[in-house]
């Protein structure tokens, strides 16, 4: 068992957020996984975890990284890992060392998709020894049977499959203190994009 989720610990892995990867993700619906997305950035700036991001033959397709992230994280976005082919991120050295560098050993990994490039890096991040946490609402998959398959070949693997609410809860801890304030704000923002009117206020 895992245990408890603690931000000093963590860095965030963002995998394959471009605009045509995320057209791929069918098992529900993108502007969630958009949102979800800007608010872990969101909540790893607050909390003053390390980010570590990478886009798959994003020039050779034209495939830009998804508008909304750049903004929040320029220093991210500015040294994003830009592979060239490689599939399972864990494969590419520089992104390896990208995520030793940060000096943390429990990763939150969002990716897309979920089936695909997330599982994989996921799975080998794993077997290096870290701990990580998937976070499967900010990503998807084309086909359903593939996202749950996917989703049990992670838990099978010794990974925490978890949700953006979820987890931002756990690394808040405690909603009174000024930095669970914050979260508590980006939770409405996200909550009021997702889901509508919500009893939180801004």
């Amino acid at each position: 068992m895992s245990k408890a989720l603690k931000a000093q610990d963590c860095a965030l892995i963002l995998i394959d957020h471009q605009i045509i990867s995320m057209s791929m993700i069918k098992t529900q619906a993108l502007e969630i996984a958009k949102h979800n997305n800007i608010a872990l950035v969101k909540a790893a700036k607050i909390l003053g975890i390390p980010s570590v991001w990478t886009s798959s033959n994003e020039d050779a397709n034209k495939d830009w990284w998804m508008p909304g992230l750049e903004e929040i994280n320029r220093d991210a976005y500015a040294r994003r890992i830009k592979r060239t082919g490689i599939v399972d991120s864990w494969n590419d050295p520089d992104f390896v060392r990208a995520v030793e560098a940060t000096g943390r050993h429990s990763l939150i990994m969002a990716g897309t998709t979920n089936d695909g490039c997330l599982l994989y890096t996921a799975l080998s991040a794993r077997r290096a020894g870290y701990e990580v946490h998937a976070v499967l609402d900010a990503g998807g998959s084309p086909f359903q049977i593939s996202e749950d398959a996917a989703r049990l070949r992670m838990m099978q693997g010794g990974i925490v499959v978890t949700a953006t609410n979820t987890l931002l809860g756990e690394l808040a801890d405690n909603w009174a203190l000024p930095h669970g304030q914050q979260i508590r704000l980006v939770l409405a923002e996200t909550f009021q994009h997702t889901l509508g009117s919500f009893g939180l206020s801004t």
